[in-house]
């Protein structure tokens, strides 16, 4: 080792290493220019919850900054849930968390109906289709059925795309992520708004070059969340100030309305952004999908 890093006390290269591995990539911000380019919408989805956090619940801060927040009140966003987590949707206080999601007019998606974060692509197709229908009974019972699925860890195949289409869901993955599953100590992320900005640079070729549908006469840009992490909940309100503020940096126009407001837009939407069968297989981005070392 270094001789300076040898002597950094113990609590100092761990502060290092988290702020290495929570914060992302990073790029100096692109100088502001003349946006270009079709107005951007950004659709704010969010994985794994609901938490049922005893003090200061997570989720419930997400509910409550959505409704109200500088940027646009009244936004509303996509919720993969977790039906049977033992620590979440599995409980009746997880259960009336995504009962209040769905009162709220967001829209639900189907995330994991097991009692962890199961990863699809690893479950034989009988386990799979047994965990779908599980699902969608428990769907049904809080009220809504779903017609997206996010594969948990981005873990997924043409096989298991297959047994979603044969129980009417779609996989949903996403442009922009914030980053921040870690449902773990620490939570943070320090260089939050570097991470944006590198995301929202590799983003605008392809807004430019048309990659990304035109709907309604604006870009959708999927953006996930986490809402089981406590500082993802607490700084929400800055999230979405990035996100405006980053993708202006970048010279992409934004919507004078910059989330979406109405679940039944926000549905829509989603399934014109799905996975088709025989695309190339995308990934977790970045660290984490070294981490996990996924293969295709």
């Amino acid at each position: 080792m270094p001789r300076r890093l040898a002597c950094l006390p113990l609590q100092c290269l761990i502060a290092l290493l988290a702020a290495v591995l929570l914060g992302g990539c990073s790029s100096a911000p692109r100088a502001p220019i003349a946006p270009e380019g079709p107005p951007l919408r950004f659709l704010l989805s969010f994985d794994d919850g609901p938490s049922i956090r005893a003090k200061d619940n997570p989720t419930e801060q997400v509910l409550r900054t959505l409704a109200s927040n500088p940027v646009q009140p009244g936004i509303r966003a996509l919720f993969f849930v977790q039906t049977r987590a033992s620590k979440g949707g599995g409980t009746p206080q997880g259960r009336e968390l995504i009962r209040r999601e769905l009162a709220l007019g967001h829209v639900l998606g189907f995330h994991t109906a097991t009692p962890g974060h199961s990863n699809h692509l690893g479950m034989a197709s009988g386990a799979l289709r047994a965990s779908l229908q599980l699902g969608l009974l428990d769907h049904a019972e809080l009220g809504a059925a779903p017609r997206l699925v996010r594969p948990p860890m981005w873990a997924y195949d043409d096989r298991t795309l297959a047994v979603y289409a044969d129980h009417g869901l779609s996989a949903l993955l996403t442009d922009i992520t914030a980053n921040d599953g870690k449902l773990i100590p620490p939570y943070g992320s320090p260089r939050r708004r570097d991470h944006m900005d590198y995301q929202m640079d590799l983003l605008r070729p392809r807004v430019l070059a048309g990659e990304l549908p035109l709907v309604q006469g604006v870009v959708p840009v999927v953006v996930t969340f986490h809402d089981p992490n406590p500082f993802t909940a607490e700084h929400l309100a800055e999230y979405l100030e990035i996100l405006v503020s980053s993708a202006r940096r970048q010279g992409l126009r934004v919507s004078e309305q910059p989330f979406y407001g109405q679940g039944d837009d926000i549905e829509a939407v989603a399934l014109t952004r799905t996975v088709a069968g025989g695309a190339p297989v995308r990934r977790i981005p970045g660290f984490w999908h070294s981490l996990l070392k996924m293969k295709p």
